[in-house]
């Protein structure tokens, strides 16, 4: 095994990323050694390339960004009894403690300890990332990189999803970025009676269509409460699940919301904004759900009971391929709005 491997870094507290050579990461006893494979990249990854305000406060360079990985384990510590050495892995990119009350109640998603590959901890646009054992999530041997590179990212979608019962449902999906289409797949493969879809990219909305919606609408541009009252019947929607962290479009889906309805929140919004708080929420008597991540481990295992029974398809997600070195390119075409997935490749 070679001693150094190429990295992509966020060197310095400002916008842009480099490639550097590193030492491969050591391992601890119970940490598994994974040469990756491929990556794909995230909003949260163009947050860390652009510096925006969020990012300026939470990263503290240098750090190996990325954590949605795919890879193969070459090594393992004296510890870890699974997965095995050469086995094809997808990573968890949350690195919790097991041991704060969180955990300790089966809300591991939440702990307050939790560490971000990638973002508080070296991440995975390199060649090798040392992570514990338990993050590592053993794949079929024949799994497309495709598929396996998007388990951390559809893990997401699938928590959305299953934040309420969507069987015989009227949904609506306000943002069409990559989790939020992956969330459609899955609100179809649940049983939805009907998607609507909203995005402000004409690109990903007639992609929502590919992924399985009933109507997609640009959310500026067309009458979306108009037509999707009148798809409704003028009840309103049963179920928003929100995937865009965008005011205007959180306010649409409020509007759209039905009396008594229920609301799954994954979108990050840009900042404290207004929202009528008493006639979309406390007048409508709406029930709200705050999604974060993926639950441990359980949206692991729905995750992988859509995509190995053929419920949900996600082959058309990854659109773009890059080179870990050619990551300038790749993140340009992400934050065109013109793509789904961005695939990097060491």
């Amino acid at each position: 095994m070679p001693e150094m491997m190429k990295a992509v870094v966020k060197a310095q507290s400002a916008a842009g990323l480099e490639v550097r050579r590193l030492p491969i990461p050591s391992i601890g006893p119970n940490d598994v050694l994974v040469k990756i494979r491929a990556a794909s990249i995230c909003g949260t990854d163009l947050h860390i390339y652009r510096w925006d305000p969020w990012a300026a406060g939470r990263v503290r360079p240098p750090v190996v960004v990325g954590h949605e990985v795919c890879g193969e384990v070459v090594e393992r510590g004296g510890m870890v009894t699974t997965p095995e050495v050469g086995d094809f892995v997808s990573l968890e990119s949350h690195v919790v403690c097991n041991t704060c009350a969180y955990c300790r109640t089966g809300q591991g998603h939440i702990c307050e300890n939790t560490r971000l590959i990638g973002v508080d901890r070296d991440g995975g646009f390199a060649e090798y990332i040392s992570i514990p054992a338990q993050n590592a999530w053993p794949n079929p041997p024949d799994l497309p990189l495709e598929i396996a590179v998007l388990q951390e990212n559809f893990g997401n979608a699938v928590h959305t999803a299953f934040a309420f019962d969507l069987r015989a449902k009227k949904v609506l999906v306000t943002g069409c970025g990559p989790v939020g289409l992956m969330t459609i797949a899955a609100a179809r493969a649940i049983g939805a009676r009907a998607i609507y879809a909203t995005d402000v990219s004409r690109f990903r909305i007639e992609f929502a269509r590919r992924m399985g919606a009933d109507l997609a609408l640009h959310a500026s541009e067309d009458p979306v409460l108009e037509a999707v009252g009148q798809a409704t019947d003028g009840e309103g929607v049963d179920v928003l699940l929100e995937m865009s962290g965008a005011p205007s479009a959180i306010d649409q889906g409020f509007r759209l919301l039905k009396p008594g309805g229920d609301a799954a929140l994954l979108g990050v919004a840009p900042g404290p904004f207004e929202i009528d708080w008493n006639h979309h929420i406390v007048f409508k008597a709406a029930h709200v759900q705050g999604i974060y991540g993926r639950r441990l481990w359980q949206t692991w295992y729905q995750a992988r009971g859509l995509i190995r029974s053929g419920a949900v398809d996600l082959s058309p997600m990854v659109t773009d391929r890059f080179r870990l070195e050619d990551f300038d390119a790749a993140f340009q075409r992400m934050a065109s709005g013109d793509s789904g997935k961005v695939m990097l490749t060491p």
